[in-house]
């Protein structure tokens, strides 16, 4: 920005000026404890003046001009006017009372312009303080850097509040780039502003970023603490890096610190979480060799991570380790158990349990029911659980979590207005909806798809009580684009925006996904633009999602281009973006990329799943490497995974297509041994195969299974079936099937009618085949170049060389467009019916139109000139067919 860049007169004089300044001055800015608060004064007369009451009403002068509009020379020529110059005093009395980055920063240069002298220390952490206050920070690299070149850093006060105001905003990176820009220019940001922001970074799973800070921190000489240590420690627990919170637990120890009691209830609860009860158990028994008693937590830690493994028993014998000898039972590990009791199912022992307690004097919490509501809710006992809600009364009061746990519950059962009626319950026993309740019903609704529901929840939202936060506004947007109303769900978008809630990437997923589904790709690639146009970074999720999107609309480049996409924005494609890339690729015709994707993905470290397998395998069926297809089969069964009916379909089509059919047949019956319902495509596949290599009657075995399974064939069934019966000259079996499929109301297409017509040309019945054509026409269905030239060498080869020339103008006049087959199958026609002339008139136009003449060609022509004497023309297709002889002659040599 250009008002950040100072005078360049100034910074050429400026150490000068300020020596002779701010000589006398104590200037503590550079921090160099954890704790030590920067208050630079400019002097003591200075500091009594900027309290006194004239400076206060030339201040007040100042923001009443300031206030009068954006900055530009009216304003300056207003402040001019004055009596007072800025000075210090004043130029930081009006800062500490501005509320615009941009005007601050115009009136700091102005003041600076008009005094001809450097501003003190306070006046720029006056000046940092409304960046921090606004949360923006453009210029804070440059104002800092001239604070370098003044001698002068940043107090701990000011660096501390510029690092929170990026959390409050959360923008943890900007905060990190904060902590950077101040190390660039030799600054030494405060402790708190460490701790905070690696607080903040733990809270958000940035575990990377956090020890950076905490090694920045060591070489600055600044004590980390134990407690630094078990956050770090945990952050790494908790994302399953377990290499480095254990590398960090040795550094620790080997820097004498000695792990206190919180650190070894975080590493039992975080390790366990991730699965690693070993090293949990072992924390366990350190602690007690290091003199440490477990407490409560410690207890309630393993008795939770162990019920969540699985092992049940063992929560049971740690809890009664813990409960012996106790007086005062300890309420968080009971509800933990009883949690564990009712997650497997046991809500015998988890009522025992509560009566257990009940025993030893202690009242059963809210929290402690919640649990078995829960619980209950998970397991679909809805009517017990209402029992339980009743019977809790008699111990504790139903709080707002419990009601929502019974709303939720009813909505998943689908008991929409019993639901109803405990919100209302709620409300009567003083308890308002929150944010929760409203999301669940919103979300349950839009579930079930009663829209008018949700959006009448919404509507009837008190935002000043209760405003919608971005799970509402998700759920909805991504209800009403399911239920095909993205417009609605495009202006609820808007109002989200309206509303300053920043949307996420799950709602731009949904918003994508959807337009898409409903064929408005232009829409959907819009929303993307704006998604990135308003700074919120996609996540794997979305371009995956994107990436299908774009594939199934046919966009192939554009989905190469997402996958790359999904690299440069520094993610690791996983194996769904392998998976989206092969169908796609595959669907559009590049299934020879299957081999070296399939490569990269292994290389890649991706665990395939079912549908990545299905994906490669139907890729190698399609690009002909049907063992190397055969092998992922089985490859696919011992990891487990168990062949769907697209993993059977895509290989028994592709065994087919290279005659393997006694090995498809097998696939085939072991799906249906499988239980696998079989669809149409697979019965398909099988006819034809069979018919294509003539074994009619087996074919015809599989058009029955498959109907007698109540499977109608569609028109790709019935076209296999009808060529292999052409290719067998069963032309009479053909038109009683044909009567057959018409009976079953499939309708014939285009392929069909030609299948048709060439069969009976094949057996001379050319009337029979005309009146397909005529039908085929009046279907609407437009021949293609295949059927007219069946037609029109099949009339020509009768001798109905009237009709197969007329057809022949009829076919160029609706915009066909003959091939080489036609114009010489139409040349000998004519040539034999001795129309000479005519026929010669087409060797010309086929000449011209670059089409191949054929040898028999030229001679039935040349012969039919030499009848008619047309010696001129004859001549002519002589030379023809001897350069034709020439050449073959010398491609044969050659």
């Amino acid at each position: 920005m250009k008002m950040c860049l100072r005078n360049p007169g100034l910074i050429s004089h400026y150490d000068l000026k300020f020596c002779c300044i701010f000589a006398r001055k104590k200037l503590t800015s550079l921090s160099n404890g954890p704790y030590s608060e920067v208050d630079v004064k400019v002097d003591s007369n200075q500091g009594n003046s900027a309290n006194s009451w004239g400076v206060r009403q030339v201040v007040d002068k100042v923001c009443c001009v300031l206030d009068t509009g954006p900055w530009g020379p009216a304003i300056e020529n207003a402040l001019s006017m004055l009596d007072e110059k800025p000075m210090p005093d004043i130029v930081i009395g009006v800062l500490r009372r501005l509320k615009d980055v941009n005007i601050a920063v115009n009136y700091f240069r102005w003041a600076e312009r008009i005094i001809d002298q450097p501003h003190p220390p306070d006046a720029y952490n006056s000046l940092l303080m409304i960046m921090a206050r606004t949360r923006n920070i453009d210029c804070l690299e440059q104002i800092i850097g001239e604070m370098s070149l003044a001698g002068f850093g940043p107090s701990n006060s000011t660096s501390i509040e510029l690092v929170v105001s990026c959390i409050k905003s959360r923008n943890l990176r900007e905060a990190f780039n904060v902590i950077e820009i101040m190390r660039k220019f030799k600054f030494r940001p405060a402790f708190s502003a460490y701790t905070t922001l690696i607080g903040a970074l733990s809270e958000a799973h940035e575990s990377d970023l956090m020890l950076t800070l905490f090694h920045q921190m060591q070489e600055l000489g600044y004590e980390v603490t134990v407690h630094i240590f078990t956050t770090l420690i945990g952050a790494f627990a908790k994302e399953g890096r377990l290499d480095a919170a254990l590398s960090l637990l040795d550094e620790m120890k080997s820097n004498s610190f000695d792990a206190d009691i919180v650190l070894y209830n975080v590493c039992i609860d975080c390790f366990g979480k991730v699965g690693k009860l070993d090293m949990a158990w072992k924390f366990f028994h350190e602690m007690k060799a290091q003199g440490l008693m477990p407490d409560d937590v410690t207890y309630t830690s393993m008795i939770g991570v162990l019920w969540k493994a699985g092992r049940l028993d063992e929560a049971v014998e740690i809890f009664e380790q813990m409960e012996q000898n106790r007086k005062v039972p300890c309420a968080y590990a009971y509800n933990t158990m009883i949690m564990g009791y009712g997650s497997a199912g046991k809500f015998d022992e988890a009522y025992r349990l509560l009566e257990r307690q009940k025993g030893k004097g202690s009242i059963p919490s809210v929290v402690a029911y919640n649990c078995i509501l829960t619980c209950l809710g998970k397991k679909g006992k809805v009517e017990e659980a209402l029992r339980v809600f009743e019977e809790m009364k008699k111990d504790a009061m139903p709080n707002l979590s419990t009601y929502n746990i019974l709303i939720d519950m009813l909505c998943k059962a689908g008991n929409l207005d019993s639901a109803l009626q405990v919100r209302d319950a709620m409300k009567e026993a003083g308890l308002y909806p929150n944010i929760v309740t409203v999301n669940i019903m919103v979300d349950r609704l839009c579930k079930a798809q009663k829209l008018g529901e949700a959006c009448a929840i919404f509507e009837g939202m008190d935002h000043r009580v209760c405003a919608p936060n971005d799970f509402t506004y998700c759920s909805l947007i991504d209800g009403l684009g399911k239920h095909g109303r993205v417009d609605d769900a495009y202006r609820l978008y808007e109002k989200m925006l309206d509303s300053d809630q920043i949307p996420n990437a799950v709602v731009y997923t949904s918003l994508i996904m959807n337009f898409f589904k409903r064929g408005r790709k232009e829409d959907g690639h819009k929303i993307y633009r704006e998604m990135i146009s308003f700074g919120c970074s996609p996540d794997l999720m979305l371009l995956n999602t994107y990436m299908d999107c774009v594939f199934k609309a046919g966009e192939v480049e554009k989905g190469r281009a997402l996958f790359e996409e999904i690299k440069a924005r520094g993610f690791v494609p996983d194996v769904k973006s392998y998976s989206i890339l092969i169908h796609g690729l595959v669907k559009a015709g590049f299934s020879h990329e299957t081999y070296e994707l399939f490569y990269a993905m292994k290389d890649q470290g991706c665990v395939l799943d079912t549908r990545a397998y299905n994906a490669v395998i139907n890729g190698f069926c399609k690009s002909g490497k049907v063992n190397k297809a055969y092998q992922l089969l089985d490859e696919m069964r011992t990891k487990g995974h168990q062949p769907t009916l697209v993993t059977y379909g895509s290989v028994i089509d592709g065994l087919a297509k290279i005659d393997r059919l006694d090995e498809a047949y097998m696939l085939f019956e072991e799906a249906k041994s499988n239980g696998l319902e079989l669809n149409v495509v697979i019965y398909g596949s099988l006819i034809d195969g069979f018919g294509k290599v003539g074994r009619i009657d087996e074919a015809y075995l599989i058009m029955e299974e498959m109907m007698q399974k109540g499977l109608t064939p569609n028109v790709y069934t019935w076209n296999c079936l009808f060529d292999a019966l052409v290719k067998a000259e069963e032309i009479n079996e053909v038109l009683v099937c044909f009567q057959s499929m018409k009976d079953l109301k499939c309708s014939p297409n285009h392929i069909t009618y030609s299948i048709l017509i060439n069969g009976l040309c094949g057996v001379r019945k050319f009337n029979k085949a005309f009146v397909f054509l005529q039908e085929m026409q009046k279907q609407g269905l437009k021949p293609n170049v295949i059927t007219y030239t069946t037609m029109i060498s099949g009339l020509a080869r009768a001798g109905n060389i009237s009709e197969a020339h007329e057809l022949f103008h009829r076919f160029k006049a609706n915009g066909g467009v003959p091939d080489s087959a036609c114009y010489n199958a139409l040349i000998e026609g004519l040539s034999n019916m001795n129309q000479a002339l005519d026929a010669y008139k087409l060797f010309e136009e086929t000449r011209s139109k670059g089409c191949d003449i054929h040898t028999k060609t030229c001679v039935v022509l040349l012969d039919a000139l030499h009848k008619a004497e047309c010696l001129e023309q004859a001549a002519i297709v002589g030379a023809v067919l001897r350069e034709m002889a020439k050449s073959q002659h010398a491609a044969r040599h050659w």
